[in-house]
């Protein structure tokens, strides 16, 4: 492929991007046409639940109509598939800047200029850039059109690309230092650059842990503190009860993105704040509001974050490891034919992408797992801080909206990184039965 080539390919993509955008079927009253498919339930249904965590589960997940069921099966489906199609296109795209040479030409360009002292931090975030834009047709496709399709979005193509171009600045920035620390281990550490990549990235996601949610959150929505009434007194006085030192909790206008309800805790040391987006005050009632954020304090009180974070470095040792092999490999057989020098070459840059992103889709179901069983852990918590298991399964029931209600056990260990909304309300049910007793 030569140069002129790939920017021909460039230019169809983003044009192509343009015309999946232009062409989504944007939503209509999606929150309406959501709750139509779930039949709803008053005090007395609540009250007239069996006590046998069955037969309630059963009836909570009755209230589905066949169509909402339908629906979100077929969404949460696609799903799978798109993981397969995302490392494809991840391929096709790295293969391209390879068979180009499109790296090695902008780094001999910037060899030429005064920012040839930065070539090693602009090569990656312009590896970045292009992968991101040669992968535009996929993303757009996937977080645009589709979701517009299910009704599970709001934002209108302008403002989606608006977005969109934000996160592709953070992402080049971040991902760019991310890759040129790599790069300088790869040069200075050959031997041992997995063990030292692998404490670089344990720093990288502790700091995006610490200023992600300060920083980089309220780029794409805006926060405001939560007006003092019965929700913020429950929120308050969960958060005192379970020993989370923050008084500040806050709003945010998710509607404008999607219906979809959320809430977290978020940030570490003097950044920790508690946040529920509109919809969740929108759409649902304080004992639900109440299950959800006993959830989310769950996760700060059992130190979810950090548990994560071990795990994951494991796997990104391991990862990294695999590369130290597969890389030194790949660049013997193919590094000539790309004009690849050796490891450090930045040319080499995607064909590291290639092989990382094979890895990560090997090991998806581990990592699915390590966040299923935290996700678990802290909804047995929200129904002890809570005490609302009605409340907590009411929420789980809105969840159906985007995830598979009832899937079986080897489908939710491999695609999974939540409990599925049956195993959830069997949670809430089973926590209910034995506090009817």
């Amino acid at each position: 492929m030569t140069l002129k080539s790939f920017f021909i390919l460039l230019g169809l993509m983003l044009a192509l991007t343009g015309v999946i955008g232009l062409n989504a079927p944007l939503s209509d009253n999606a929150a309406a046409r959501s709750a139509a498919l779930i039949a709803p339930a008053g005090d007395a249904w609540r009250a007239a639940l069996p006590a046998d965590p069955e037969a309630a589960t059963a009836a909570y997940m009755a209230r589905l109509s066949p169509a909402a069921k339908a629906r979100s099966d077929a969404y949460f489906e696609g799903g799978y598939w798109l993981q397969l199609w995302g490392f494809i296109v991840t391929v096709l795209a790295c293969w391209a800047m390879l068979a180009s040479g499109v790296l090695n030409r902008l780094g001999a360009a910037l060899e030429r200029t005064p920012l040839r002292r930065v070539r090693r931090l602009l090569l990656p975030m312009a590896f970045v850039l292009l992968l991101s834009l040669l992968s535009a047709p996929l993303a757009v496709f996937q977080d645009f059109y589709r979701e517009h399709a299910y009704g599970l979005a709001n934002l209108h193509f302008g403002a989606w690309i608006g977005e969109q171009l934000i996160g592709l600045a953070v992402s080049c920035v971040a991902g760019g230092l991310f890759l040129a620390a790599i790069g300088g281990l790869l040069r200075r550490a050959p031997r041992n650059w997995w063990a030292w990549g692998t404490g670089v990235s344990l720093v990288f996601l502790l700091v995006m842990l610490v200023i992600g949610p300060v920083y980089l959150a309220p780029l794409f929505n805006t926060y405001k503190p939560l007006d003092d009434g019965p929700v913020k007194s429950a929120i308050l006085s969960m958060a005192r009860a379970n020993g989370v030192p923050t008084g500040n909790v806050q709003t945010m206008d998710s509607s404008k993105q999607s219906n979809r309800i959320s809430a977290n805790v978020s940030g570490l040391f003097g950044t920790i704040a508690i946040s529920l987006n509109d919809n969740l005050l929108n759409r649902t009632t304080l004992p639900e509001i109440k299950g959800v954020m006993g959830h989310e304090l769950g996760h700060y009180v059992l130190n979810h974050s950090w548990k994560l974070l071990m795990g994951f470095g494991m796997i990104m040792a391991t990862g990294f490891l695999f590369l130290r092999w597969s890389l030194a490999a790949s660049v013997r057989r193919w590094g000539a034919r790309f004009g690849i020098a050796d490891q450090p070459d930045q040319a080499a840059l995607p064909l590291f992408a290639i092989l990382f992103s094979a890895y990560v889709l090997v090991m998806t179901p581990l990592l699915n797992t390590q966040i299923r069983v935290v996700e678990e852990e802290a909804d047995i918590f929200g129904l002890n801080a809570s005490a609302e298991p009605n409340g907590f399964a009411e929420a789980d029931l809105q969840l159906t909206e985007y995830r598979k209600s009832d899937p079986g056990a080897l489908e939710e260990f491999f695609f999974f990184d939540h409990p599925s909304p049956r195993k959830r309300i069997f949670s809430a049910m089973r926590w209910r039965a034995e506090h009817l007793k």
